[in-house]
């Protein structure tokens, strides 16, 4: 059985999602998630890109253990120095550099030659190899670059101390079959590629990226670059997930092994989606809800006969559990520590002392408090950052009238402790309480985009709420639960608003600091 090591971008590639910003906290409880599944190589972020991003690559770089971090650069010695200082303190820093060597890419955008583009990656994986064991050399677009070409600047870049090769198909644009003849070509071709891991990074635009990297495994490559959920730029990358049970259900055919924790599968994906706001299509492969739901009578006799006739993949395996009652509003609060513990999350007392006062909330509205509702609980507090003051909603109220509109009154604390109070109308409940909380708050909101989910099934499930929203010009992701769906949606709004808050903050700590 051929190992196959497992590289995960969904805090790099993943991030760059439409709409999508992740704070550090969140940042750092996802790498944390991730580690518990198991993933060889988390790709922490682009150092050079922003000081967020730096300060959010070190600090994952300074807590994940078990994992690899590495970080993406361009092939700029400026990128990699500052990539090297994200990552110097770690065991076995690794970088991830990368140059686009596709003729269109070549003409258009790098405005350089061949030649220019193979002694510019030659030059900086020197560089970077002087400072890290492991460089990582991608050939951005490679799979419309010309093979010879392709052949000649793997070779030199190995020799300039390359130790992994990543072949991604960066548009979407391939086939499996083209895919995999392309790794079969450089496996046979290039001299000293028994000195590098072969790596896939595949994009989904044309709906093949899982199966394009199951047929780059098939023909040499030894990494694959993932993500969770299959997030990513424009139509995403190959799903982690998807990937991860594939070999483990097809090893009659796929004699390959990851280090992969599958149970642990459904966890991460929940956990990506509430802290990026990208909710799960429900048949989506291995972790949508339906994912194991069967409706048509035929399959569900033929599933209580026999669960193997339409069913391959069970639903313990990804970590899919009934989620049914697992406490009730007379639990008390040495039984409630002893199941969050079971989540694995690094928790203070403190946090596990606001968690159970929520939970205990939450018991006085909710009949069935399911895995998935403390889940959310705990997760609201761990990405929270209460040493920033922010806005704190106090009261609210809406009134429903259809001759005269909607009418909200909310009352809200702001971040120098003062309590400020509005009534407004609107078209709807939702759009007259963000008009009130939008005059309250002296900045320019302009709400972008807003989704409501429940949390798990049922008439009294919890709602979530996530919106996008725009904050003095920048655009802020937003998110809130709560019994109540005017309440959640309230939580979420404020929430965007006390994120650009946290963001200017640490933006200017860190401009104070250096």
């Amino acid at each position: 059985m051929a190992d196959i090591q497992i590289f995960d971008t969904t805090l790099r590639d993943g991030e760059q999602s439409p709409g999508v910003n992740l704070n550090k906290s969140e940042k750092l409880e996802i790498a944390k998630q991730l580690e518990r599944l198991g993933v060889d190589i988390i790709e922490a972020g682009f150092p050079a890109a922003s000081e967020g991003d730096f300060e959010a690559v070190k600090l994952i770089a300074d807590s994940v253990k078990h994992s690899s971090v590495t970080a993406l650069a361009r092939t700029h010695q400026k990128d990699i120095d500052r990539a090297y200082e994200a990552l110097k303190d770690t065991e076995r820093p690794r970088i991830h550099i990368f140059l686009a060597t596709s003729p269109i890419h070549m003409e258009y955008k790098l405005k350089m030659t061949e030649e220019e583009v193979l002694n510019k990656s030659v030059e900086m994986v020197t560089y970077a190899k002087e400072r890290f064991p492991e460089v990582e050399f991608s050939a951005e677009d490679a799979t419309r670059s010309d093979i010879d070409f392709l052949c000649r600047l793997i070779e030199q870049v190995i020799d300039a101390g390359a130790t992994v090769i990543n072949l991604p198909d960066t548009v979407g644009f391939t086939t499996p079959y083209e895919y995999g003849r392309m790794f079969k070509i450089i496996s046979e071709t290039v001299p000293n590629i028994d000195k590098v891991n072969l790596s896939c990074h595949c994009h989904d635009d044309l709906g093949m990226a899982v199966a394009n990297s199951i047929a780059a495994v098939e023909n040499g490559a030894t990494q694959v670059e993932c993500a969770v959920n299959g997030i990513g730029e424009r139509a995403g990358n190959a799903a982690l997930e998807e990937i991860a049970v594939a070999l483990e259900i097809r090893k009659d055919f796929y004699p390959y092994e990851t280090s992969l924790i599958l149970n642990e599968i459904k966890r991460t994906s929940d956990i990506v989606s509430k802290l990026t706001g990208m909710y799960i299509q429900a048949n989506k492969a291995v972790i949508g809800r339906n994912a194991y739901a069967h409706e048509s009578g035929i399959h569900q006799d033929g599933v209580l006969k026999n669960a193997e006739t339409y069913e391959i993949i069970t639903p313990e395996l990804v970590g899919v559990s009934e989620n049914t009652l697992f406490l009730g509003k007379h639990s008390g609060r040495h039984a409630f520590k002893d199941k969050v513990m079971e989540f694995k999350l690094d928790l203070s007392e403190d946090d596990i002392t606001t968690a159970f006062k929520k939970f205990k909330l939450l018991t006085d509205h909710k009949k069935e408090v399911t895995e998935d509702d403390i889940y959310t609980i705990l997760m609201e507090i761990k990405t929270a950052d209460t040493d920033i003051p922010m806005y704190k909603l106090e009261d609210f109220q809406v009134n429903y009238g259809p001759e005269n509109g909607t009418e909200s009154e909310v009352s809200l604390r702001t971040p120098d402790g003062r309590v400020v109070s509005n009534k407004t109308t609107g078209s709807g409940s939702v759009d007259a309480l963000y008009g009130t909380i939008k005059s309250l708050i002296d900045m320019e909101l302009n709400l972008i985009d807003y989704q409501l989910n429940s949390v798990g099934r049922g008439k009294d499930a919890l709602a979530e709420a996530h919106l996008q929203l725009k904050v003095d010009g920048q655009v802020m992701n937003g998110r809130g639960s709560a019994q109540d769906v005017i309440e959640a949606s309230a939580n979420a709004y404020i929430n965007a608003v006390n994120r650009y808050l946290i963001k200017n903050t640490e933006e200017k700590s860190v401009s104070v600091s250096s």
